[in-house]
């Protein structure tokens, strides 16, 4: 799904806030504050609740893997100028159901309604459509999350219509709104702004090479 450009954890990108790198086992902590918040937990799903820091750690390891394979793209969420701190995540996978493109991400509840979630899909979408070979995107949102659909429709996602969808982590089946994104729509709405491959800034610590990554 993602070309070799994306499979090495030095990729980043920049936006003008924010800065979105590969997530690291020093955001574990990070992950259990906020995405372990029911708010944040019931809107997903996959994110338990609660979240152990032991569950953390393995989709950390996992997310990372599946960067490293380009099987998929995720990324930590952090402000600009300070890239050691994680707000959020943003990530582009295969859907479960049939392996189409899904996008999905979470913000902490400190960091809603600042714009930063927008800020993060677009930046993650240019990549996917700029670096891949892919012709189409796809998102659901929960029915009783209209923030969420905002994003999405902000983003340039079209409306596909409602249904019930499986939330793993939540047990069960609920409405949820799909929508897509072709390239075609994405390329007309390139005003964006810039956003790219950009170097680690200076004074920030690497993280050790894990031979299983997120």
């Amino acid at each position: 799904m993602f070309p070799d450009l994306t499979r090495d954890d030095v990729f980043r990108l920049e936006t003008r806030r924010l800065w979105l790198r590969w997530p690291r086992l020093a955001d574990a902590q990070a992950i259990v504050r906020l995405a372990g918040e029911k708010p944040v937990a019931e809107m997903t799903a996959r994110i338990p609740h609660p979240y152990a820091p032991d569950m953390a750690e393995r989709f950390i390891f996992q997310a990372r893997q599946a960067n490293a394979d380009g099987r998929s793209l995720q990324l930590a969420i952090t402000p600009k100028g300070r890239p050691n701190n994680l707000i959020g995540l943003v990530g582009i996978g295969p859907c479960p159901e049939d392996t189409r493109p899904s996008l999905g991400y979470w913000l902490g509840m400190p960091f809603w309604g600042q714009g930063y979630a927008t800020e993060a899909a677009r930046a993650l979408i240019d990549a996917f459509f700029a670096y891949g070979e892919e012709s189409e995107l796809r998102a659901t949102a929960r029915v009783i999350n209209p923030a969420s659909r905002r994003v999405l429709e902000k983003c340039g996602f079209a409306y596909q219509g409602s249904g019930l969808v499986e939330l793993q982590a939540r047990g069960g089946f609920f409405p949820a709104d799909q929508f897509r994104l072709d390239r075609r729509a994405w390329e007309s709405l390139k005003t964006w702004g810039h956003t790219g491959l950009v170097r680690e800034p200076a004074g920030v610590e690497a993280e050790p090479e894990l031979s299983l990554a997120c």
